[in-house]
């Protein structure tokens, strides 16, 4: 191939939609539909004695008022929602309901949901709507937590959801042993999750063909088919979610499902009908989730160089009133501590509580900033009690590189032993001096202050986990015409995914980016993903789009080959099209697209013994293996019609020669190159 684009500035392929103002998210759907809205509750944790809902009933336009004992009806709607990733450490989990059933626990919490004729008519009878409630005190706070003066759920005993610890050598004796030993306590507030746009559902029932459409705004659309399907009691491969244009995501939209995507979708089902639901700014601040407040003791011990020579570290995380998405946040905070530097002896212990707030789940670095900010204080600390420099101190305690692949010794999110390949933090750090002038600073201090002027600088330096499995799967299809489409089931909320897979698989196949076209987020083109978040598009979805395009030309390839008789080493791919290494300035009949069959008669390019297909396949890229797709999901996407892998599969069956035949003047089957499948002509 003659150019590559991967690593070249090329023009953003989703920008000039978005900048014309012709992007579609979610609010631009259903404009037919019928409208959602919530009462929520008003306290922090309080019993409900009763629900009047008689005064919204009389509105004009009203079509349905929910309460939970409405969802015992669809399914398991009304069940507890589900624990997404369950861990060892959960000693008491607690989720929350799609609609409340006896009591809040935080404010914000759906009790009742209006379906309307517009959003302003559902919002009127919600404010008609009349709840007794029971007002109890609130535990907020991870020091009111801890107390356990009062109980967020009877069911978790000391306000406990999880506890956890790791231990990595001898800590405790290191610290008793060390000439120098520091304690800490810090304190990280709780900040709000806030994209540009909020979260959001369309859903729509075809009770004809019993499905159960929906459109989300959400950064996990397979995995919100998989809740919606197991919530409501369908079969998977009922139900279909699209991801339109998201307008940010940032882990706040990784849950799922939702409170009010499982009502909804109900909902939908039950009046089959289009029903949507869109949150308006308070709603989300004040029902989706926050992120990061923890209470954090650190204990360490040191030498005259400050070499840290033992760390115990004890995490108390607030994750709110229920724990749906498990404890990311914690277990990222835990293991993330030591980051670049050389820990042999350390400890933590984390535990994460309920409080009558807000769900935490992960958001904008989902625990590693906290991470961070505990290690870069403590080393700051060390450096302070020695009188010396800080990014000394960090020098000291660096992994050098002789010393890789280092073992962390500790296990992470996903369940594996954490090791770090490669890596020059020294010389990183060097660097970062150099740029930012770190040994010039005091003099420029001087200056600023003699000029009036107050000037800091700080340092921290962190090594992040990204990229995580266990795995991603790529679909890639090409038309007749030379259209190449590319299906994965990543979500986007703007990180340039359109443009970044069609280099990709444009660099392989040889084509221009111009000609690929990405499809994101959609269930009915990939029906299985983990989704968008940590920093994996590329590391996933890019692996598993360029396996699968290598796949794709090597089918051309071997077509083009036994197109013209000689080998398939002798055919290489240029420019889009097949070309004979033997005789370069020949190239196959056509360019990609026309590397298969088109039109009955036209001779049979297909190999032998291959299935009639346009060489389109679906490939996983696993976190165990990158480089190679996981047996089992390497298949071709015929369907049942082009089982037997021979061209007399297209010839009636009282007409079919003993001989397989070059050429099928008669054949009234082609073999269509959009999606590898039959079709009749």
């Amino acid at each position: 191939m003659s150019t590559r684009t991967v690593g070249s500035r090329v023009q953003r392929r989703e920008d000039p939609r978005l900048v014309r103002g012709d992007g579609r998210y979610l609010d631009d759907l259903g404009h037919e539909a019928l409208a959602a809205s919530f009462v929520r509750s008003p306290h922090a944790n309080a019993g409900i004695v009763d629900i009047d809902v008689t005064g919204a009933i009389d509105v004009d336009g009203v079509v349905a008022v929910w309460t939970w004992e409405d969802l015992q009806e669809t399914g398991t709607a009304a069940d507890p929602l589900p624990m997404l990733i369950p861990h060892p450490s959960i000693q008491h989990p607690v989720t929350g309901y799609a609609l409340a059933r006896d009591a809040v626990h935080h404010v914000g919490q759906p009790i009742v949901m209006i379906v309307a004729t517009d959003r302003y008519v559902a919002e009127d009878a919600a404010q008609r709507v009349r709840v007794e409630y029971d007002v109890r005190p609130a535990v907020v706070g991870v020091a009111a937590a801890r107390a356990a003066e009062r109980l967020v759920h009877e069911e978790a005993p000391g306000n406990v959801g999880a506890y956890y610890e790791q231990h990595l050598g001898d800590a405790a004796g290191q610290i008793a042993a060390a000439p120098h030993v520091l304690e800490l306590d810090l304190d990280i507030e709780r900040s709000a999750c806030m994209p540009m746009e909020g979260k959001g559902i369309l859903a729509r029932w075809d009770a004809e063909e019993g499905r159960l459409k929906v459109h989300a705004s959400t950064q996990t659309s397979t995995g919100l088919r998989a809740a919606l399907a197991a919530k409501l009691g369908l079969p998977l491969s009922s139900v279909d979610v699209v991801a339109p244009d998201v307008g940010g995501g940032f882990g706040v939209k990784i849950n799922h499902p939702w409170p009010e995507d499982v009502a909804v979708a109900a909902a939908a089902m039950r009046l089959q009908a289009q029903v949507k639901w869109v949150e308006d700014r308070r709603e989300h601040f004040i029902s989706s989730a926050h992120e990061r407040q923890q209470l954090q003791h650190v204990r360490v011990g040191f030498d005259d160089d400050g070499q840290i020579l033992g760390m115990e570290v004890q995490l108390w995380h607030d994750h709110g009133a229920f724990l749906p998405y498990g404890v990311i946040v914690p277990l990222n905070t835990a293991t993330h501590i030591p980051g670049p530097y050389r820990m042999r002896n350390f400890s933590v212990t984390y535990t994460s509580l309920y409080t009558n707030t807000v769900i935490v789940t992960p958001y904008r670095g989902a625990g590693r900033p906290q991470a961070a900010y505990l290690m870069e204080r403590t080393v700051d600390a060390v450096a302070r009690s020695l009188g010396k420099d800080r990014a000394q101190v960090r020098s000291i305690n660096f992994i050098q590189p002789e010393e890789f692949p280092w073992d962390l010794g500790m296990v992470l999110q996903d369940g594996r032993m954490g090791i770090y390949d490669s890596g020059d933090f020294p010389t990183s750090l060097d660097k970062l001096k150099a740029l930012v002038g770190w040994d010039d600073f005091e003099a420029y201090r001087e200056q600023a202050r003699a000029e009036g002027r107050r000037v800091g600088i700080g340092m921290a330096c962190y090594v992040e986990g990204t990229g995580a499995g266990p795995y991603e799967g790529g679909h890639i299809e090409i038309e007749t015409n030379g259209r190449v489409n590319v299906s994965t089931g990543l979500t986007t909320q703007g990180q340039g995914h359109q443009t970044v897979f069609a280099q990709i698989v444009a660099d392989e196949l040889g084509v221009k980016v111009e000609d690929v076209h990405v499809t994101t987020g959609d269930t009915r083109r990939m029906s299985y993903s983990v989704g968008t978040w940590g920093s994996r598009g590329a590391v996933m979805s890019g692996n598993a789009l360029l396996l699968t395009a290598r796949k794709v030309k090597e089918r051309a390839l071997q077509i083009a080959a036994d197109a013209s008789r000689p080998t398939p080493t002798t055919w290489r791919s240029s420019t889009g099209s097949c070309r004979s290494r033997a005789r370069p300035t020949r190239r196959s009949r056509s360019p990609w697209s026309r590397c298969w069959p088109t039109r009955c008669g036209m001779p049979s390019t297909r190999p032998r013994g291959r299935p009639p297909s346009s060489g389109a396949r679906r490939t996983r890229a696993s976190r165990r293996s990158p480089t190679r797709s996981t047996p089992g999901w390497r298949r071709a996407t015929s369907s049942p019609r082009c089982a037997r892998p021979s061209p007399t599969a297209c010839t009636p069956p009282s007409s079919r020669p003993t001989r397989t035949p070059r050429t099928s003047p008669s054949c009234a089957t082609a073999w269509c190159t959009t999606a590898a499948r039959c079709s009749t002509r």
